[in-house]
């Protein structure tokens, strides 16, 4: 049986979108924004820093990152970023969103120029002290998942939850398109200011010395959107759900969202300490309880984001070496270095503007006609059929009149991972737990996700560079190794889909009606995860 909701809560659930719901919307997505660009623009810098710091004068081809050494500068943020969402999640919890909502901007601010400012006196000291710096940053970056995810869920009216928590998202879609704008507009004004001939040329002037700063221009950029948000979160007040049926101030979550709503709401203190009172809002996270609850839903939660950042992480950290292989960016000796980065950035701009940002506001626009279940569902089985037609006849895509083809095809990956189940998985965590408990299990699932983008990060590097040792590069295809990286990756997106049927839909449902806060003992409440199929909550 139900209990009577909290007429504070009762209000934001029925609100209609106004003003405060697009100032949360920015305020939160300016945030993802710098989160996205500062996780993919290293990879938009990391052959420049090959090129710069592992060059050897006389040698045939241009420096390269040493696989360990490209696997450490690109996964590193992906260690902070999954240690962040961990703490932060579980101090979002404890301490509330906003109290530490700050903190995370602070640290992505001053990590951001930091990395840019990475130093020492040899190539191994610069890149040790950049992966330092990129810890932190991640680690920063990690702490805004559950906190903005929670934030905008809990402000949200259930109506339009979903699209107002997937548009928080979608601005990663506009980071990751503004890095590789960024990336367009330093290297154009560099190459044309400092003009190098081409490597096979003149190996030694290849590289000139002003390309020193360009990557780091580009890494310190990220520092502006987060410090230009800063003044805004703090200014934002705590959510109602947090000082109600964490913090049980039930005057306070009155006044607050009297403010936000310009309605005037009663306190209703008896009500608030009913429920602190109930079983259904007194069990922790390792407890039975809990697992009886909510137990599928995280292992839902937590497997289908593993699983699609292994995909996302790996096609987005990489696709430069993947347009290398199939002769879509030319190739490194035919180049000089400022020309090379500005080679990859329009590659990465082009898939970002055609499919990525798209992909993200069809989500906006459909998650709460479709449902997150379909859509998720949906996503993951279109990233399989593509990934397999792209990896079962690669050869075919190798040669030059199919390589449109092969990048119109792979494209399409990104589209339908971001309308698809790299937004879900996102909306979801935040919808299906209980407010005291929503913030750290965000995190949690988050934290499997960077899991899986390390694994991606590190894993996907070395299958890319694979060769069969009893071949030669003459008879041998470029880039063999993706071939089977792609199709492992349509094999995990398979799997991504299995593992969507543990997770329910949450459509149009209260966030109460979801965690089943306001049950009473019992706590018995059912949640639709397809057509026929019910999960007990």
């Amino acid at each position: 049986m139900t209990r009577e909701q909290l007429g504070v809560l009762n209000a934001l659930d029925a609100a209609k979108t106004q003003w405060y719901h697009f100032t949360a919307i920015v305020i939160a997505g300016m945030g993802f924004f710098t989160d996205a660009y500062d996780l993919f623009c290293i990879s938009l810098v990391t052959k420049l820093l090959g090129r710069i710091y592992y060059h050897v004068d006389g040698a045939p081809k241009p420096g390269t990152l040493p696989p360990n050494v490209a696997a450490a500068v690109n996964g590193v943020a992906f260690v902070g970023t999954l240690t962040g969402q961990l703490f932060f999640g579980w101090l979002g919890d404890k301490m509330g969103r906003k109290k530490v909502y700050g903190i995370t901007l602070i640290l992505m601010v001053v990590c951001s120029i930091a990395s840019g400012l990475s130093f020492g006196k040899s190539p191994k000291g610069v890149m040790a002290t950049l992966c330092f710096f990129r810890f932190w940053l991640g680690f920063g970056i990690g702490g805004d998942y559950p906190l903005s995810a929670t934030i905008m869920s809990e402000y949200a009216n259930k109506k339009t939850r979903g699209a107002f928590v997937s548009a928080v998202f979608a601005m990663q879609g506009f980071g990751i398109l503004g890095g590789g704008i960024v990336a367009l507009i330093v290297s154009a004004a560099f190459d044309h200011a400092f003009k190098a001939p081409a490597y096979a040329v003149n190996p030694a002037a290849s590289t000139v010395p002003q390309a020193d700063y360009i990557w780091r221009m580009i890494l310190m950029f990220g520092a502006i959107p987060a410090a230009l948000t800063y003044y805004w979160r703090m200014k934002m007040p705590e959510t109602a759900r947090y000082t109600a049926l964490v913090a049980k101030n039930a005057k306070q979550a009155a006044a607050d969202m009297s403010k936000v709503l310009n309605v005037a709401l009663k306190a209703e203190e008896d009500k608030v300490i009913q429920l602190a009172g109930s079983q259904a809002n007194s069990f922790g996270l390792f407890s039975r309880e809990f697992m009886k609850r909510h137990g599928l839903h995280l292992l839902g939660t937590t497997s289908t984001w593993f699983l699609l950042d292994i995909a996302f992480y790996s096609q987005n950290l990489f696709q430069k070496d993947i347009f290398s292989a199939i002769g879509w960016i030319p190739p490194a000796a035919s180049m000089n270095a400022i020309h090379e980065v500005y080679k990859i950035a329009k590659a990465q701009t082009l898939i970002a503007l055609c499919s990525t940002v798209p992909g993200y506001w069809f989500t906006v626009a459909f998650i709460d006609r479709m449902g997150r279940f379909t859509i998720q569902l949906m996503g993951f089985f279109f990233m399989t059929v593509f990934m397999f037609a792209l990896a079962i006849p690669y050869h075919h895509w190798t040669l030059k009149p199919n390589r449109i083809g092969f990048v119109i095809m792979y494209s399409l990956t990104f589209f339908f991972a971001n309308f698809g189940p790299n937004a879900t998985t996102f909306v979801l965590p935040a919808e299906l737990f209980p407010a005291r408990l929503r913030s750290t299990c965000h995190g949690i699932s988050a934290a499997s996700g960077k899991a899986g983008a390390i694994v991606g990060a590190f894993g996907f590097l070395y299958a890319a560079q694979s060769r069969d040792p009893t071949k030669t590069d003459a008879g041998y295809p470029p880039g063999i190794g993706i071939r089977y990286s792609l199709i492992m990756l349509g094999v995990i997106n398979f799997f991504g889909l299995l593992f969507t049927f543990l997770v329910p839909e949450s459509k149009g449902k209260s966030l109460e009606e979801l965690t089943g806060e306001n049950d009473d003992e019992s706590g018995e409440t059912e949640l639709q995860t397809g057509p026929t199929r019910t999960i007990p909550v």
